[in-house]
This record gives structure tokens, sequence and C-alpha cells, in this order.
């Protein structure tokens, strides 16, 4: 049997702050100043490529994740994850210098690891819903920055 491709969902948003400040934002600890419930548990590592860390889902299942590419400079952090019992994937956030301030990409690739889980996924990546994310994502990044002041 075949399998399906990995589903995918791309979007980029913008805020207006320095690249640095923002790439900080989508870091295994930094996205704690944003992400509710964000309360990544180290297994090794700090944030560097490799470093491997759990936390738990929205629907409280156990999500180990890796650093699989880690490039401040460039703006590139991506990590592999796996959900138990539900998905395994791909987050990549890259972020760029735009218009006096930063453009956030974040594209998720997902793989179902069970016809029940496909449903999971494919709502998961529903472009309305994952729109929606994408928004929250936004809108609590800058409410992060602007808590931090321009000087952090």
């Amino acid at each position: 049997m075949i399998a399906d491709s990995p589903a995918t969902q791309v979007a980029t948003f913008h805020l207006n702050a320095p690249l640095a400040r923002v790439f900080r934002m989508f870091t295994v600890l930094g996205e704690r100043e944003w992400a509710q419930g964000w309360e990544p548990v180290l297994l090794s590592g700090s944030e560097d490529r490799g470093t491997a860390f759990r936390t738990r889902s929205h629907a409280d299942q156990e999500v180990i994740w890796i650093v699989s590419d880690f490039q401040p400079s460039k703006g590139v952090v991506s990590y592999a994850r796996v959900v138990q019992g539900s998905n395994v994937g791909l987050v990549d956030v890259s972020c760029a210098h735009s218009h006096g301030g930063t453009d956030v990409t974040v594209r998720y690739t997902l793989t179902a690891l069970s016809a029940d889980a496909k449903a999971s996924v494919d709502k998961f990546l529903d472009p309305g819903q994952f729109a929606q994310m994408i928004e929250e994502w936004r809108s609590a990044t800058a409410a992060a920055l602007d808590r931090s002041g321009p000087s952090r």
C-alpha cells in the first residue's frame, strides 16, 4: 500500500519588531512568553539543533519534539515532532526582514498515524482552522513583544 503524501499548510504574518526579537519568540524557551500552556520539559540540549523536549497537546497528549534546524542568524528554526497515537510531522518557522519589521512564515507538515487520527490532522490543517491559529499566534506574539518593550 502506498501512503498518502504528508499534509501541509503554510501561512505568513508580519510583526513590527526586528528579526532577532521576533525569532526568539519561536525558540523552545521563547515560546513561553506568548503561548498559553507552553511548558516544555527539556530532555537534552537547550534550544539548538538536536535539543529534545516534551510538551502536552491541547488534547492532553504527550508530544515529543526535536529541534532539527536552528539558524538564528538566518531566522530559521525547525522541529520534528511526534504526537503520541496521533501524528508525526515537522514545524518550520522562518523569519525575514520586511517593511521595518519581520515576516514570519509557519509551515506544518503532518502525517496521521492511523485512519482515526487522519480526521484530527485534516481538521488541524483545514485552511480556515489553520488561518485562525496563525492569527492567534500573530496576536499573542505581537502582545508579548509590546510587553517586553523596545529594548529587549
